[in-house]
Order: C-alpha cells, then structure tokens, then sequence
C-alpha cells in the first residue's frame, strides 16, 4: 500500500509577515489568521499519524515536491502558469484538458509518487516510528 502527500514546509508557510520597524508587513493581521488556519490543521500530526499506521500494516508514504503540481497538464505534461485559470479551474492551453484545478494536480501528485526520481522523498522506517537514526 502507498499513499502519497505533498512534501509541505510547514514552517516556511506559516512564517509571520510582522517585518521590521522600518520596513513593516504587509497584510499582517490577515497573514496571523492564515498562520493560524495552517497550524490548526495539524498536517505534521496528521502525517505522523499516517506513518505510524502504515509501518504497522507494512505500507509506504512517500512525500512529494508539490512545485508546479498545480500548473502541469495531468494529460500530456505541459507546465503553463497559464493552465491555472482562476483558484478552482484547470485548462490546459496545449491539449485542451479541463478540471478542477485540485483534483490536476492531485493527479500530479499521485503520478510523480509512484514513479522513481528525484521528486520522490520516501520517509524512513526510524522516523516513522519516532526513533532517531544512529550511524
């Protein structure tokens, strides 16, 4: 069994937009509340949760680079910013193909997950289960 996620930087995402005095933030009370929706989402908790589960039923998780997942073409591969229309619509100015804008890049996700490359990150056994990783 596989699944496959984003390989998300949690912490980079929710970085505070607060600046410096001299040169302050922009959109700083709204960037607190998406900071905070991020957090509450516990997607780090809910991961681990997964590993632990899948290392006791014999399962993989393996994480993905989510760069340009939400812009490539799920059927014939061509990377456009102009694929992405708005938030929810996906068409690709190459082929043609239509979807909503989450379940293509979805698609990319899963495809570059079970395919070898570089984008792959399998997550180790150790850190599944809470362990450190010794030399």
């Amino acid at each position: 069994m596989w699944i496959v996620l984003e390989d998300l930087k949690i912490r980079n995402m929710s970085a505070s937009a607060k600046g410096t005095a001299e040169e302050p933030g922009k959109n700083v009370a709204q960037k607190a509340g998406l900071n905070r929706s991020i957090l509450a989402a516990a997607w780090y908790r809910f991961e681990r949760l997964l590993s632990y589960k899948l290392a006791f039923l014999g399962g993989n998780l393996v994480k993905v680079d989510p760069r340009y997942t939400s812009v490539t073409c799920s059927e014939c591969g061509s990377r456009d910013k102009g694929n992405r229309e708005n938030q929810a619509k996906f068409l690709c100015l190459s082929c043609g193909h239509a979807d909503h804008a989450d379940v293509n890049a979805a698609v990319n996700i899963l495809a570059a997950g079970t395919r070898p490359s570089k984008a792959v990150k399998p997550v180790s056994r150790e850190r599944e289960r809470g362990g450190l990783s010794r030399p």
